[in-house]
């Protein structure tokens, strides 16, 4: 159990929930479309997504190891319940397991996961190290998450399945959602980190221009994002004589995660450590509820 707990918290747990949720959802709108289910291939596919977020956060644990003694000491490696050589082992085992079962899946899809992979890897090491400013971490980040992992996972699952590769308008809408969200984060995670990432000289955008500028940057993007995904669902609601089920629930589902995001806006108190900490794990909440949304709209 004490190995498990290790595991789990070297996994990064909020990132490995956003991943299974994703890679879900997803396939649930996939089936629903020609009647279609295939659980060994969902099954699968959850364990690629699993080990491949494992390598990609374990790689940058490290590669952060002096960083993280100071941002994030509870981590297993500084905290000394891990070793670097153990986690090397894990971070091995991840990626040999994703990139093999993705390869026996599709080519297709050992290509996005051999692409994923490789910019994880660039993220967190020399002579890339896309982390060091905000710009390229965004990037990275926006297109593992957004473009990869999303599109590129809806896209396979729709070939394997379906033997189509078209991308209905909500997967669009869904994915640029993704996208602008993930760009969000990618400024948002740095906030509890300050104090370690200047010392690293790491050029996030909070240390560039401010964390409260990050703050109101991020609110103004995701907050557009909520209202272009709103107005979509509006226009398909009043121009359609019965709105669907699927309708509904993404326009008024949008509406109350707007409502809630706009809450969360105003909780957070940029001068207390703990505060900062704890508006970031509910930021990923918002991100989950996103695919729930989603999920709940094509499971009825």
């Amino acid at each position: 159990m004490k190995a498990l707990t290790i595991l789990w918290k070297f996994s990064r747990p909020h990132t490995i929930i956003g991943s299974i949720i994703s890679i879900f959802t997803l396939y649930t709108i996939v089936s629903r479309q020609q009647g279609n289910e295939d659980l060994l291939l969902l099954t699968i596919a959850i364990i690629i997504g699993i080990t491949c977020n494992v390598f990609i956060v374990g790689i940058n644990q490290i590669a952060d190891v002096g960083i993280d003694r100071i941002n994030k000491p509870m981590l297993p490696i500084p905290a000394g319940v891990l070793s670097v050589d153990e986690a090397k082992l894990i971070v091995g085992a991840s990626l040999l397991i994703c990139l093999g079962l993705a390869l026996f899946l599709s080519p297709y899809l050992f290509a996005i996961i051999l692409l994923a992979t490789t910019i994880g890897w660039a993220y967190s090491m020399p002579p890339f190290y896309l982390k060091q400013h905000h710009i390229t971490a965004a990037l990275a980040i926006t297109t593992v998450r957004g473009l990869l992992l999303n599109a590129g996972g809806f896209l396979v699952f729709n070939y394997l399945m379906n033997n189509s590769i078209e991308m209905p308008l909500n997967i669009k809408i869904l994915t640029l959602f993704v996208i602008i969200f993930t760009v969000v984060i990618s400024w948002f995670k740095d906030l509890p980190d300050i104090k370690g990432d200047a010392q690293y000289h790491i050029q996030t955008f909070a240390i560039l221009y401010s964390p409260k500028a990050a703050l109101i940057m991020g609110h103004v993007l995701v907050g557009g994002a909520y209202l272009f995904t709103i107005y979509i669902k509006y226009l398909n609601y009043v121009l359609s004589a019965i709105p669907t089920f699927e309708t509904k629930v993404l326009l008024y589902g949008h509406m109350v995660l707007l409502v809630l995001f706009v809450f969360n806006a105003f909780s957070i108190k940029l001068h207390d450590h703990s505060s900062v900490q704890k508006f970031y794990k509910r930021f990923w909440w918002f991100f989950f509820a996103e695919y729930l949304v989603y999920l709940i709209a094509y499971s009825f």
